[in-house]
C-alpha cells in the first residue's frame, strides 16, 4: 500500500523566554512529518537548530528531497543513509517508529525490544539571568528533584550559589552551552563541587574540547554539541564522564538507540536531553531515557500550551505516551 508523506513547520510560544548563552527563544519551531499508510499514520517532531546550520526552510527542503523515496516505502534503516544526522532525518525516522507501531498493533519501545516504558523523572530548566532572577525562579521550583541551571560564563558561579540557597534539596546540574575558557574550569568546576552540583554539560566550544583531556575535574563533566552520533564517542570517551544523547542531533531514535548502547560499553554516563519541543518531539526520547543518569526533557513545561493529546506530566514526572501521540 502506497504511503503519502506531508510535512509542515509550526510555531509553539513559551511561557516565559528561554535564555542560553547564544540568545534568546520565545517559541518553539518545529517540523513535523506525518506518514499516512492506509489507516495508520505516523507522526515525527524535530526542531531545527541554527547552532548546527540548519533552519525551518533548509529541513523542510531534506525531507522534502527524500519525500518520493518514503512514498515508496524507504525503511528506517534506508534512510540512515539518505540524510545526514539532523533535524530532518530525525522527524522521518520517529515518523516511521511510530507508523510502524500502529501498523503491527504494538508500542513502539516493544519494537525497541524493551518490555515496558517506566516513567522518567525531568529535570527543570533555569533560563540564563541574573542571579537574584535566577533564585527567584529556582526558589518558584524547589520542590523538583532536579535543577538545570544555564550559565554563561565563568561569573555564573554567582547564580549557581543563589540558586542552591534558594533550593537547597533539589540536585543541581550546570549547563555552559560552550560558554566558559578553560583557564577558568578548575576554579569553577571546584567551586561547583562546592555547591553540590551534579555534573557540568558542554564547557568549552565543541571545537576546543581537546583541551579536556587528562583534565581532572571537580564535578563530572557531561558531552552535548560535542556528541551527535557514535562517530564522535571516541573522541567524548577521554573528555567527558557522561554523554547527553538528543534525537535531533542523532538523527532519530534508531541511531540515537544505537548510540546509547555503545556509550554503555564504552562505560560512559548516560544524560538523555532534547530541544524545546512540544510533547511529540519529546515522546520517542522517553525510550532513550529508561535508565539514564539524568533526563533533560522538560520542553513541554516551557510552553504555553503542548498539543492535546501530549504527555501527561505530573510535577517532574512524565507517565509514558499515549498511543495517540506517538509510538
Amino acid at each position: 500500500m502506497a504511503a503519502r508523506l506531508t510535512v509542515r513547520a509550526e510555531r509553539w510560544p513559551l511561557a516565559e523566554p528561554f535564555v542560553i548563552a547564544r540568545g534568546t527563544k520565545t517559541e518553539a519551531e518545529v517540523i513535523v512529518a506525518e506518514i499516512a499508510e492506509g489507516p495508520h499514520r505516523g507522526r515525527g517532531e524535530a526542531v531545527p537548530y541554527g547552532r548546527y546550520g540548519e533552519g525551518v526552510e533548509s529541513v523542510l527542503a531534506q525531507i522534502e528531497a527524500v519525500g518520493a523515496q518514503i512514498e515508496a516505502g524507504l525503511t528506517r534503516a534506508d534512510l540512515q543513509h539518505r540524510l545526514p544526522a539532523g533535524a530532518a532525518r530525525n522527524a522521518l525516522d520517529c515518523a516511521l517508529w511510530d507508523l510502524e507501531a500502529k501498523r503491527l498493533g504494538v508500542r513502539a519501545w516493544a519494537l525497541a525490544g524493551r518490555p515496558r516504558l517506566d516513567p522518567v523523572k525531568t529535570c527543570f530548566t533555569i533560563s540564563l539571568g541574573g542571579a537574584a532572577e535566577m533564585a527567584e525562579a529556582a526558589r518558584a521550583n524547589a520542590r523538583r528533584p532536579m535543577l538545570k541551571l544555564k550559565i554563561g560564563s565563568a561569573d555564573g558561579i554567582e547564580a549557581v550559589a543563589a540558586v542552591r540557597a534558594a533550593a537547597p534539596k533539589s540536585r543541581l546540574i550546570v549547563d555552559a552551552n560552550e560558554g566558559l575558557a578553560f583557564e577558568d574550569l578548575p576554579r569553577i568546576t571546584a567551586e561547583l563541587a562546592r555547591l553540590k552540583v551534579q555534573l557540568l554539560e558542554q564547557p568549552l566550544p565543541s571545537a576546543t574540547d581537546i583541551q579536556l583531556e587528562g583534565f581532572a575535574s571537580a564535578v563530572p563533566l557531561c558531552a552535548d554539541e560535542s556528541l551527535h552520533t557514535r562517530a564522535e564517542l571516541a573522541a567524548c570517551a577521554g573528555r567527558y564522564a557522561l554523554v547527553n544523547v538528543k534525537l535531533d542531533k542523532a538523527g532519530g531514535l534508531t541511531e540515537a538507540l544505537a548510540l546509547v548502547a555503545e556509550a554503555k560499553t564504552m562505560g560512559l554516563g548516560l544524560m538523555v536531553g532534547s530541544m524545546v519541543a512540544t510533547s511529540l518531539g519529546v515522546a520517542p526520547a522517553l525510550i532513550l531515557a529508561q535508565g539514564a543518569a539524568v533526563a533533560d526533557l522538560d520542553g513541554p513545561l516551557l510552553l504555553a500550551r503542548d498539543r492535546e493529546p501530549g504527555l501527561e506530566i505530573l510535577g517532574s514526572l512524565i507517565e509514558p505516551p499515549p498511543a495517540a501521540l506517538w509510538g
